[in-house]
């Protein structure tokens, strides 16, 4: 089946993000600035292995008049409390969209010892929770917040923070469920989009889900380079990390759609620990729908006329670092 790149959705313009590489938030500041300078319209840090609003508040001083989010921040790690302190400062001095996820059950119940028992419904209230403190906090009215899974009712003068000019945080959630997708078009301001998606997945899952209201968001996987070798290698690198998401099974709803029977082997091999074979069982159909591949000056063209109407916000995930200038050169071909 061909790639459908044609029949947009959504009305253009897109607005550009950079998303930032998992480093120390020492570095945000100089990441932040270069992308400045790019011409990108927003700076997301994800969670990884430092804390995205540390490294916001470090890129915050240098973003100009771009906009700053977490993509994603991990909810269920954190008190509703002090995720909504954080995101109340961060808007105060920036233009700040908070973007959560879920995680999965391992890493909350593994690695943050916290507790899963129904994710959907727990993040619904989690974002309500969030909404009646930043509520509380900008008319001093008595906080009294009451649900399934979290429940606040204290909040005196001397922890409350200062209102801000804006006090409606938008708040945007990531998922690849169907009830994910429910909660967002119930809840959310925004979705973000796994980059291992296809056209046609967005077309015909994502959009009729989330229906109109709620802005698209997502990183596209891009194989790119200055030159053939580079663009090879690049191809061969963007290959395995779509074997890798593909031996998720979470994630396998995009592979059913369009037919590729190849999510049972892959995750076959990567309990295995046979990584090197895996990305053999991407075919090219696979590449050229999941990812864009072309040389760094007809980047911003490709992805253009790819997702232009499609996203809201668009960032690019390349298989390869890139310099200043071939950001420059992509947000140009992407602004047309």
């Amino acid at each position: 089946m061909a790639t459908r790149d044609a029949t947009p959705v959504r009305s253009p313009p897109v607005k550009i993000d950079f998303y930032a590489p998992p480093s120390p938030p020492a570095t945000m500041a100089e990441h932040a600035a270069a992308a400045r300078d790019a011409g990108f319209d927003g700076f997301f840090v994800p969670e990884t292995n430092h804390d995205p609003f540390v490294g916001l508040g470090a890129a915050s001083r240098v973003a100009g008049t771009m906009e700053l989010g977490t993509a994603v921040a991990v909810a269920f790690a954190r008190s509703p409390m002090v995720t909504a302190t954080a995101a109340w400062d961060l808007s105060a001095t920036s233009r700040f969209l908070l973007g959560l996820g879920t995680q999965v059950s391992a890493h909350i119940r593994g690695r943050f010892s916290a507790e899963w028992v129904d994710p959907i419904e727990q993040m619904r209230d989690y974002v309500e929770s969030l909404r009646d403190i930043w509520s509380a906090w900008q008319t001093g009215l008595r906080l009294n917040h009451r649900g399934r899974f979290y429940r606040f009712t204290l909040m005196t003068p001397f922890f409350t923070p200062e209102p801000i000019p804006d006090s409606r945080v938008p708040v945007w959630l990531a998922g690849v469920g169907p009830r994910s997708l429910r909660l967002a078009s119930e809840i959310a301001d925004g979705f973000h989009v796994h980059p291992f998606h296809t056209v046609r997945y967005l077309d015909e899952v994502v959009r009729p889900a989330l229906g109109d209201g709620i802005e698209v968001a997502s990183s596209v996987l891009a194989a790119t380079g200055g030159t053939s070798d580079q663009i090879e290698t690049s191809v061969q690198k963007v290959r395995s990390q779509i074997a890798f998401y593909a031996s998720t099974p979470s994630y396998r709803r995009v592979l059913d759609l369009h037919g590729w029977d190849v999510g049972s082997e892959l995750t076959t091999l990567s309990r295995r620990g046979k990584w090197d074979e895996m990305a053999s069982l991407v075919s090219d159909e696979m590449l050229s729908s999941i990812a864009v591949v072309a040389p760094i000056d007809e980047l911003g063209e490709r992805l253009r006329a790819r997702y232009e109407g499609r996203l809201d916000r668009l960032g690019i995930y390349p298989a390869v670092d890139l310099s200043s200038a071939d950001w420059t050169t992509v947000v140009e071909g992407l602004r047309g």
